[in-house]
């Protein structure tokens, strides 16, 4: 869910649920994904990338994930 503030520019991102967030692994090396709050990113140290979290959700589709190099 998204919020929308009182200026229309701006918008609240929903925070993910931590709980989930601890099941979660890399789809690529299946090792531990640490979360970025100020970035609202997954990282994956095993491989170097950055996964998204859009509205709350993660995004664990390599194509959407950023290099850390």
């Amino acid at each position: 869910m998204v919020e929308i503030l009182e200026d229309s520019n701006k918008v609240e991102h929903k925070s993910p649920d931590i709980k989930m967030l601890e099941g979660l692994v890399c789809p690529i090396s299946h090792g531990a994904l640490h979360y970025d709050k100020k970035h609202m990113e997954l990282i994956s140290k095993n491989v170097n990338l950055a996964f998204p979290i859009r509205d709350g959700i993660p995004i664990l589709i390599i194509s959407e994930a950023r290099s850390l190099d």
